[in-house]
């Protein structure tokens, strides 16, 4: 799944690397991994692999 954070728009495209619960770790073009609360900040899917099958 790769999404993106609205709230910060420069850490570019994102890659969704686990989820648990809330706790979301993404690897993002710019920044690298992310380990991110996503009730605290929202991410906004780009492209989701699993909904095309």
């Amino acid at each position: 799944m790769f999404v993106k954070s609205p709230d910060n728009p420069d850490w570019g495209l994102g890659q969704v690397q686990s989820r648990v619960g809330e706790t979301v770790t993404v690897n993002f073009a710019e920044t690298g991994k992310q380990v991110v609360n996503a009730a605290i900040i929202p991410l906004e899917v780009v492209w989701d692999l699993d909904a095309e099958s």
